[in-house]
């Protein structure tokens, strides 16, 4: 026998085995007696084990037969009880001779679902009534989310114990608790103010719910309650209950490596029964008060105490020096494409926000350490993006004082190291400026635009050592190809939908909210609406852009806090937003081609919140680096997802 502790119930066949155990060379402890209050358990546990172990070894050529055989078995089992204990009443538990099992007995007449039985399936959970699971998060197997949703439209009563609750996590699951307590549903929540990471609009709307009771700890000097756990409650008798790593937070409920053991009433109904009795013991504590609409202030107050920390108009961005392993990967097919391939012309295709421009920086670090004296051009077509390039590649090589911008009033002093945009270089006599092979490592940002006649100028004329292309959309709306300007092929990839399942990206929340415009009424050409008709449309009517307000009060935690960007079809469009945004008391701003000369003030005034909406002309598809960005409206390009 394996050496280790054991709670076995000791068997004929398990005493043989001991029996055959040298106790001057091993202790074995098997002389505890099984008393009366643990018998029922031990011997239980065992009878089930041995049932289901001869269950199975049943044959039979059909599997109808095979349950039916099974049945029969099983109901044999039980007649033969009542032979032993006379008090044993078997005829409530014979098992009906087809082996069915009662799903669901729910009111057909009063119900406003015309159809019961697809009703059933939906609220149904997929993990089931009777057994435990374990929910491991990171988008793998099932989707807890999705599974409390199921829970909570199948309950009658719910029991919510969550250190904190953040407003996105109600948002995913509003739906389904609104319905549960509109139905009547009874459901009541304790939280606290723990590290002020609670967000107030959280609690506040759902208090707002019917049925709804919520208590909350304002506790700052013994903060005690740190755990996750919800109880889902059945008239039927079959509850179900979540404990685990949990908060009610976005991450925590879908894609973060959160863990959460399921368990059941019918499987181990102590862990339920206990649960219960201590959410009862904190529900009837004095440190829990029950939250209403005229402690709002309170609880907000208590939350900004709370906070860990102090925060900093502006963090201090910090470089990690090593590339990710996914760009790693890129760089060495970048190696194998020159070394074996012979082919110094490679395109990069990389999702917005996986680090074209840091895998192009640790690129050229390894280039540079072979060519000590290389002259590197870096081409893009906003200055904003050249800037945040130059920052890029000085913190890689370590060098605060390594390039020089050239464009929008920026004049290099040497040549040695340049981030110029297309426009500028396109303007210049190149005969002038420098010899063809001048240059010995170039890179093109947002390749996509490289069959423009400013790109193709540069292309044509220089010869350098390495051309290397960055893009995260190489797919053109014209149809034309960019391959043939880098040997006709993609040297590394990773597509938007990989970088989302590889979570290499900011996971998102993608909300479609019905929209008041017939778009069928609207002119469509050369793979778009046309700008003018839905220009019009958009602008003609209040409604849209009310609808749009309210959605935000909906979906956000404060819709005069978060900072969003609007892509809008046209200039006239995107002023119409900013108006319309103004007037319900939003602070607005719009950044178009007329105004762009105030590109930087009015950025500045977005990340700092000054605007709290910023609409968009044909600006920022190719990405922006701002992270206060909370919302945006993506209109068709994968990179706005990004």
């Amino acid at each position: 026998m394996n050496l280790g502790i054991y709670e076995s119930l000791i068997t004929d066949a398990l005493k043989n085995r001991l029996n055959d155990i040298d106790r001057n060379e091993f202790y074995v402890a098997d002389q505890k007696k099984l008393d009366s209050d643990e018998a029922v358990h031990f011997l239980a546990l065992h009878l089930g084990a041995a049932i289901k172990s001869a269950l199975k070894l049943i044959k039979a050529e059909k599997k109808d037969l095979l349950v039916a055989k099974q049945i029969e078995i099983t109901n044999n089992i039980l007649k033969y009880l009542t032979q032993e204990i006379s008090q044993y009443e078997f005829a409530d538990d014979l098992v009906y001779a087809e082996g069915l099992i009662l799903e669901g007995v729910l009111h057909k007449l009063n119900s406003k679902y015309t159809d019961v039985k697809l009703h059933l399936s939906e609220i149904m959970p997929l993990t089931r009534l009777t057994q435990s699971e374990l929910f491991t998060g990171g988008n793998v197997g099932l989707s807890l989310d999705a599974e409390l949703k199921k829970e909570i439209r199948s309950s009658d009563r719910i029991d919510l114990l969550v250190s904190f609750i953040k407003w996105k996590a109600i948002v995913i699951l509003r739906d389904a608790f609104q319905e549960f307590t509109s139905n009547g549903g009874k459901l009541r929540i304790i939280t606290t103010t723990y590290m002020g990471a609670t967000d107030a609009k959280a609690v506040h709307e759902l208090s707002k719910l019917p049925n709804t009771e919520v208590k909350v700890s304002y506790n700052n000097s013994n903060e005690r309650l740190h755990a996750k756990a919800y109880l889902f409650f059945r008239n039927s008798g079959f509850h179900t209950g979540y404990i685990g790593s949990s908060n009610f937070s976005r991450s925590a409920l879908t894609d973060g490596l959160e863990w959460n053991v399921k368990v059941t009433t019918k499987e181990i109904p102590h862990i339920i029964d206990k649960f219960q009795k201590t959410f009862e013991s904190y529900w009837n504590n004095a440190e829990f008060e029950l939250y209403d609409e005229s402690k709002l202030k309170l609880l907000d107050d208590a939350l900004q105490n709370n906070k860990m920390g102090k925060a900093t108009l502006e963090a201090v961005r910090f470089f990690d020096l090593k590339p990710y392993h996914y760009q790693s990967e890129i760089i060495e097919k970048l190696t194998v494409e020159r070394n074996v391939h012979n082919s110094y012309r490679n395109l990069i295709v990389a999702a917005t926000g996986t680090g074209k421009t840091m895998i192009a920086a640790f690129d050229f670090k390894k280039f540079l350490a072979e060519n000590s004296a290389a002259k590197f051009l870096f081409i893009a077509h906003r200055i904003e993006i050249l800037k945040q390039s130059l920052h890029t590649f000085r913190n890689v090589l370590k060098d605060q004082n390594f390039g020089e911008l050239y464009g929008n009033g920026y004049e290099p002093k040497y040549k040695n190291a340049v981030f110029a945009t297309v426009q500028t270089l396109s303007n210049l006599d190149f005969a002038t400026y420098s010899p063809k092979e001048y240059f010995d490592y170039i890179i093109l940002d947002e390749a996509h635009h490289g069959q423009a006649s400013t790109y193709q100028k540069v292309i044509n004329y220089f010869t350098p050592k390495i051309l290397l292309g960055l893009t995260a959309t190489p797919e053109r709306m014209d149809g034309k190809s960019i391959l043939p300007d880098f040997n006709n092929k993609i040297a590394a990839e990773i597509r938007l939908p990989d970088a989302l399942n590889n979570k290499l990206l900011c996971p998102f929340q993608y909300f479609g909210i019905s929209d008041s415009i017939d778009y069928s009424r609207v002119k469509w050409s050369n793979g778009k609406y046309d700008s003018a008709e839905l220009t019009q449309m958009y602008t003609s009517s209040n409604i849209r852009v009310g609808n749009i307000i309210k959605n935000l009060n909906d979906y956000t935690k404060d819709l005069h806090s978060v900072s969003a960007i609007g892509f809008c079809i046209s200039i006239e469009h995107a002023k119409f937003m900013k108006s319309r945004f103004e007037d319900a008391g939003l602070h607005a701003e719009y950044l178009v081609s007329e105004n762009s000369s105030k590109r930087e003030e009015i950025i500045h005034r977005f990340t700092t919140k000054q605007i709290n909406y910023l609409f968009v002309v044909d600006i920022f598809n190719e990405g922006i680096d701002i992270p206060q960005i909370d919302y945006s409206y993506p209109r068709k390009s994968d990179s706005k997802f990004s």
